[in-house]
């Protein structure tokens, strides 16, 4: 069995490019795949948003769509960059995504999915409560759901416990941001490198499998 670490950030637009390649290494039997949010659009790392800033993310995101073929809509465009009333952070999003991992692990890669989708492609603001509430109900995570909505001792422990041990992962092997995976078999862990997981997720599969 290969331990995979994923680290990533759930407004990241390069981690929204590598979904297919998580998706695959998901359902692969041979990997287990660990979820680390890294909290870098969270707190300090959280901004407004504005027309430089939105004008710098649809340049990029243009750039990772044409790479991967993940698609960033123009109502992305309209009413998420656009809406210089909302902040970017990814604060809130990361809080839902610890919610389902401690309700429902497994469905954890699904959820991430459907929080990407419903920014990148719908067009909704996912640092916002009410609607991750929302998203979570319509997959029918109402536990995880009833959670975000009244966050415990026990949820900010967990989400906490997470991004410091994605921060000393990324720290321990020198990784500069997001997406970051790390592969660990019989205890010997290792950085891989990225690249493909955007290009070829397929690629990327039989890389870590023939590790």
């Amino acid at each position: 069995m290969r331990d995979l670490y994923y680290i990533f950030d759930p407004l990241c637009g390069w981690c929204y490019g590598a979904g297919p390649a998580v998706t695959a290494l998901a359902a692969h039997a041979d990997v287990q795949l660990h979820l680390l949010p890294s909290g870098l659009f969270a707190g300090e790392g959280a901004r407004p948003m504005n027309a430089e800033f939105a004008a710098y993310a649809w340049s990029n995101d243009q750039r990772i769509e044409r790479l991967t073929g993940q698609v960033f809509s123009e109502r992305y465009r309209s009413e998420v960059l656009a809406n210089h009333q909302q902040m970017f952070d990814s604060g809130p999003a990361t809080f839902a995504l610890t919610a389902v991992a401690l309700t429902e692990p497994s469905r954890e890669v699904e959820a991430l999915k459907a929080l990407q989708q419903a920014r990148y492609v719908d067009g909704m603001d996912i640092s916002d409560i009410d609607s991750l509430q929302a998203i979570l109900g319509r997959l029918r995570l109402t536990d995880a759901a009833a959670r975000l909505a009244r966050p415990d001792a026990a949820l900010v422990e967990a989400n906490n416990r997470r991004l410091h041990q994605a921060r000393q992962l990324m720290q321990q092997f020198g990784a500069r941001g997001v997406p970051t995976f790390i592969l660990q078999i019989d205890g010997q862990a290792r950085l891989l490198p990225s690249s493909a997981a955007f290009s070829d997720p397929h690629g990327f599969l039989e890389q870590v499998l023939a590790a």
